[in-house]
């Protein structure tokens, strides 16, 4: 019923990669995610983790490459990273956090144009996007000030400044950052100063490994356990002023870029997982037996599978329009949509799904419970789902 990803014909090249990534998923993250959400944070990221193994079969698939030579047009490509998005969301939605952050510095590098850039910061390293700060979370994104007191409301507990032929790094990020305490490389958005004090933001691919760089503790979450988050300090961290990707006078138009990018991403991911919820509840509807007869014969379950299924396709179909549209024509307010209907649904559906399994939905035989609370992050990361909406609106 849902295993398809678009309801449309495939090219051998999607097909090829839905049914790659369809293995992944089923093979590797649904079995690695379930016994990384039982242990602490730092069993997950220790040196015998198998959150790495996940890691090393996802680089060997090289589905991340598929666009690089240039061979596929900007919608083609689209397509093909909100079916693998949606695909590896179906798979388990914190380890394809994981897998999908890590490339943000390669970007910025690939960005740059800049060969000693693009040849240093390679898939061969662990990347993060550190973005938000311990007094700076949703905020951060409203980066017109639409919605709070402008950039002057947030000058940041991270700031970047220009010495010479180097840029000096100093403050922290916060305990959310995605990668955060296993990164060796990070796609910095931080304040900008100069001689003249803070002129606004700045992008930077910093590595990780040079002095002043520590981190704080991984992250003890309710849900997305597998993906690692935590904190990251600079302490005058110095870096070649060429690993500024963009200056205050570029700044808005990168972030906006980021965003949208992330936005249709994280629509495609948590697609992902609704279907999965869905599924699963269709399953074991029709094994469950009560009343003499599977569950998904009475009315009132038929119906609520059938609302889910609405919300679940809706949301594909919104999210597919807004990442094929965004290829040719970007709009931040578009990506936003899809966003929050995706993580909205993921977290209405896997909700449902729990009660449709009843009490076998709480406990951890099932992967239900799971899901919800992987959910339940979604609507906050990447910008809460409100203040998402009021930026979105506000362009309208």
């Amino acid at each position: 019923m849902t295993n398809e990803i678009f309801n449309e014909t495939l090219s051998e090249t999607e097909v090829a990669v839905r049914d790659t990534l369809r293995r992944f998923a089923e093979d590797v993250m649904r079995p690695i995610g379930k016994e990384l959400d039982t242990m602490s944070p730092d069993d997950v990221i220790a040196r015998d983790s198998i959150l790495w193994e996940a890691h090393r079969k996802f680089a060997d698939l090289g589905v991340g490459t598929f666009a690089e030579d240039g061979s596929l047009d900007p919608v083609e490509a689209a397509r093909l990273g909100a079916l693998s998005s949606e695909m590896l969301g179906w798979g388990d939605s914190g380890l394809a956090i994981s897998l999908g952050v890590s490339n943000m510095p390669i970007t910025l590098a690939q960005m740059s144009g800049n060969p000693a850039l693009i040849e240093k910061y390679t898939t061969d390293k662990v990347g993060c996007w550190a973005i938000t700060e311990p007094n700076h979370g949703s905020d951060l994104v409203d980066f017109g000030g639409s919605e709070t007191e402008g950039q002057d409301a947030r000058r940041g507990d991270c700031f970047a400044k220009k010495d010479g032929d180097n840029i000096i790094i100093q403050g922290q990020k916060s305990s959310w950052v995605s990668n955060g305490t296993i990164a060796e490389m990070a796609a910095l958005y931080c304040a900008y100063e100069d001689e003249g004090g803070v002129k606004g933001g700045g992008v930077f691919v910093v590595p990780l490994d040079v002095d002043g760089v520590t981190k704080g503790k991984p992250t003890n979450k309710v849900g997305q356990r597998p993906l690692n988050q935590g904190e990251i300090f600079f302490d005058d961290v110095v870096i070649p002023a060429d690993h500024m990707i963009a200056g205050p006078d570029q700044y808005n138009a990168v972030l906006e870029m980021t965003l949208t990018g992330a936005n249709g991403g994280m629509g495609s991911l948590f697609c992902g997982l609704a279907r999965a919820a869905l599924e699963h509840a269709v399953d074991y509807a029709k094994e469950r037996v009560q009343g003499g007869k599977p569950i998904i014969q009475h009315q009132a379950v038929k119906s609520r599978l059938f609302e889910m299924f609405r919300k679940v396709e809706a949301a594909r179909a919104l999210n597919l329009r807004v990442v094929t549209r965004n290829a040719v024509n970007p709009s931040l307010e578009l990506a936003i949509a899809s966003k929050v209907t995706s993580t909205r649904t993921a977290m209405e559906v896997a909700t449902e799904a729990l009660s449709i399994y009843g009490g076998a939905g709480i406990t951890k035989e099932n992967p239900i419970e799971k899901l919800m609370r992987d959910a339940s992050v979604s609507v906050i990361e990447d910008g809460e789902n409100t203040l998402l909406g009021l930026i979105a609106a506000d362009r309208l």
